[in-house]
């Protein structure tokens, strides 16, 4: 794998960030945390990000369907997965994301970014 690989990781929890970007840098990935708050969120600009990493619950007045479509609008080839302790993805962001993943299993986490990163190559 090609440790370059650069991962958004888009959370409100700053300690969430933190372990997803140790999960993603172990398994070789580059991390790039981005902090929601109350007001939004500012993207990344002139960084090559090769996926997304999105929670599903945000800050009770910005969704992540509205922060999936700032992500799109940015980014609009880069995939995005949706992390969330829902048992089905959610449908308001299935226009904009390629795949979703339960929390508490890195493993599957990791596999389907691989495949997702493969995809955009």
């Amino acid at each position: 794998m090609n440790p370059t690989r650069t991962i958004l990781i888009i959370d409100d929890d700053p300690t969430h960030l933190q372990i997803y970007r140790m999960v993603v840098e172990t398994a070789g990935f580059r991390g790039l945390p981005i902090l929601v708050s109350s007001v939004g969120l500012n993207l990344p600009e002139g960084e090559t990000i090769d996926a997304v990493l999105l929670d599903y619950r945000l800050a009770p007045n910005i969704s992540a369907a509205n922060v999936a479509r700032q992500v799109r609008a940015r980014f609009p080839t880069v995939p995005i997965l949706i992390l969330s302790d829902l048992l089905d993805a959610p449908a308001d962001t299935a226009p904009y994301v390629q795949g979703f993943v339960r929390k508490g299993d890195p493993e599957k986490l990791l596999a389907r970014l691989r495949e997702l990163v493969g995809q955009s190559v």
